[in-house]
């Protein structure tokens, strides 16, 4: 998908190509917001798989497996086999994690490595684990990976939990913890994994040490700046520069989790009913998930929030949860009552919206019906705001498929009661993930570019200039595996490495443009439909040639194409242009038999004039 996705995958075939596996780098602009570590797993997959979106895709789904193995580990050498199965499906289930890791980002990997860190740290206290050196190491060699994976949290996190237990359980002033947690030989341990980068890249993108907390435009202040000052404390703040990102309100990003972990958050209330008193295993578990719990909640309330950044935290619901379901009781039983419900009333919902929309025209994709929210993209799930009623009529397949998911899990989760129910909701919610995909299908030409990408590689060479924002059109770069030019797009994400000693030059303003778009090379714009009235202004209407147009975006040459052809059917914008979304576009149609010299899309063809 365009934005972080392709983004993040750009940065890795570059470590790929360069042999740089030190300084991310974007379209050749240095990019130190996140730790390399982020990157290498990615990187390690192209390497080994080659250059393809699903091998971009691996390590973070073998993250995700792994977070609900290591869940289920945790919850039965806590509280049993049954209520580490549970645990293992609550994780592994939720919608939390399924919405949070379509996107390419770092937290599903650093989830693992916190809750790896806190099964550590309750081993190592055990007064019955025979390996509590190993378990020692384990503690501090997941604290290094959180470093190199996010930076400080992935230690704060996990560190502030386990000081806030040892108080509660009045632990912190005895020697003999300290004697089995081992800090100072696990401090040298945490050092030896994540130093060795963080040297290395702040020695090679100086100036060395700066304590400014402020930057602006033209302003370069080194990695250690960056990463430290601006993106950790200035950003917990809300003072980072540039300010490309928004926040939840802290009563949704508090709220909010009943949706993340549903369909298990029904069984919250039976939480309230469990014992947390530190006189056994299980007891010590829970009261560590509280302090885990507690402290990322809180620590975000008072920091910038999206709606992803309490991952760490779903382990530690999900243990109190699986703890709660094996236990059963009155609260469990009416909680999957609710559950029954809540399945069923969606069912009902989806099914009449399916009716409602069934006779409602589908022209072209998706991004036809869509509405425009721009303020709410800085926001993980913005774009959910787009969705209008209209645009169900193009998913009336994903909607069957959850109506039938939700209903069926309603119907079982009635009919049978304990365990049976709890593997009826998880299947319910297998099947209802797959309508769910099938929808990511439907928003395809909306959320990536590659279809435009697609059309690019078919086409004669040329230069790509990107319109305005990289990280918005980012698939095309991804997809096409070239450099671009970014058109009135130094800002946000890539604004503080553009001035960094040696940057590339490949920023341009409307006046560069119109010199290179009316010089002889070929160049290739892509941008978005509303503003080709715009491009029509600077340049001139008899310099701009439509090559391909979809999901809102379009890609535009200075030349004709005279000579290109693309066979009948095998663009993906074919359904795109018809007369009245050509017509929408004040483009000029003009069917010619499929034989006639041009550029061919659609059926009957259409060459595309502005």
């Amino acid at each position: 998908m365009d934005d972080v996705d392709a983004a993040v995958a750009q940065i890795s075939r570059n470590m790929v190509t360069s042999g740089d596996w030190v300084t991310p780098r974007v379209d050749g602009i240095v990019f130190l917001e996140k730790p390399a570590m982020f990157y290498w797993p990615m990187a390690v997959s192209f390497k080994i798989l080659g250059v393809h979106d699903w091998a971009a895709r691996i390590p973070f789904a073998l993250s995700a497996i792994g977070l609900a193995c290591l869940t289920c580990a945790f919850g039965a050498w806590a509280f049993g086999r049954t209520a580490g199965l549970c645990a293992g499906l609550c994780i592994a289930t939720c919608v939390g994690l399924f919405l949070f890791t379509r996107i390419v980002i770092p937290d599903v990997t650093l989830t693992f490595t916190i809750a790896l860190a806190m099964w550590a740290f309750l081993r190592a206290l055990d007064d019955e684990e025979p390996h509590l050196r190993l378990w020692a190491f384990v503690l501090a060699v997941s604290l290094g990976t959180g470093v190199l994976l996010k930076s400080l949290i992935g230690a704060v996190f996990p560190i502030a939990t386990g000081v806030l237990y040892l108080f509660l359980t009045k632990q912190f002033f005895v020697a003999r913890t300290w004697k089995r947690l081992r800090p100072i030989s696990g401090f040298f341990i945490v050092l030896l994994v994540a130093a060795p980068w963080h040297i290395l890249a702040a020695l090679r993108n100086p100036p060395y040490f700066s304590l400014a907390l402020h930057s602006g435009p033209g302003e370069y202040h080194g990695f250690l700046w960056f990463y430290f000052i601006n993106e950790q404390v200035l950003r917990f703040l809300n003072l980072r520069y540039p300010r490309d990102y928004n926040t939840v309100p802290r009563l949704w990003f508090w709220l909010l989790h009943f949706l993340w972990l549903f369909p298990w958050s029904v069984y919250f209330p039976a939480i309230v009913r469990l014992s947390f008193k530190p006189v056994d295993r299980a007891g010590r578990t829970r009261l560590l998930a509280i302090c885990w719990i507690g402290f990322i909640l809180v620590f975000f309330t008072f920091s910038t929030t999206q709606e992803y950044y309490s991952m760490p935290c779903y382990p530690a619901l999900a243990l109190l949860l699986g703890s709660a379901m094996a236990a059963r009781g009155d609260w469990i039983r009416r909680g999957t009552r609710v559950l029954s419900l809540v399945a069923g009333c969606a069912g009902l919902a989806c099914i009449t919206i399916f009716f409602l929309v069934r006779n409602v025209p589908a022209p072209g994709d998706i991004s036809f019906a869509l509405g425009h929210h721009p303020s709410a993209y800085t926001l993980s799930l913005g774009h959910m705001l787009d969705l209008t009623f209209d645009s169900f009529a193009y998913l009336r397949l994903p909607l069957a498929v959850a109506a039938i998911s939700l209903l069926a899990g309603a119907l079982a989760t009635f009919w049978w009661v304990d365990l049976r129910s709890f593997l009826a909701a998880a299947l319910m919610m297998v099947l209802f993930y797959h309508a769910a995909r099938l929808a990511l299908v439907v928003f395809d030409p909306f959320l990536s570019s590659r279809p435009l990408a697609e059309v690019l590689l078919k086409s004669p060479d040329g230069k790509v200039i990107v319109d305005h924002n990289y990280w918005a059109l980012s698939s095309v770069t991804f997809y096409v595996a070239r450099d671009v030019l970014i058109l009135n797009g130094r800002y946000f994400n890539l604004e503080y490495g553009s001035y960094a000693p040696g940057a590339p030059d490949i920023f341009i303003d409307d006046t560069r443009f119109k010199s290179l778009w009316l010089d002889s090379p070929r160049y290739y714009l892509v941008t978005y439909q509303p503003k080709l009235q715009q491009f029509k202004d600077l340049v001139g209407q008899d310099h701009l040639e439509i090559v391909a147009a979809g999901g809102g975006k379009l890609i535009l040459t200075n030349h004709p194409l005279e000579h290109t052809r693309l066979p009948r059917g095998d663009t993906p914008f074919a359904s795109s242009f018809q007369e009245p979304a050509c017509k929408d576009l004040g483009i000029q149609v003009k069917k010619e038999s499929p034989g006639h010299s041009g550029l061919l899309l659609g059926t009957p063809a259409c060459r595309l004039r502005i």
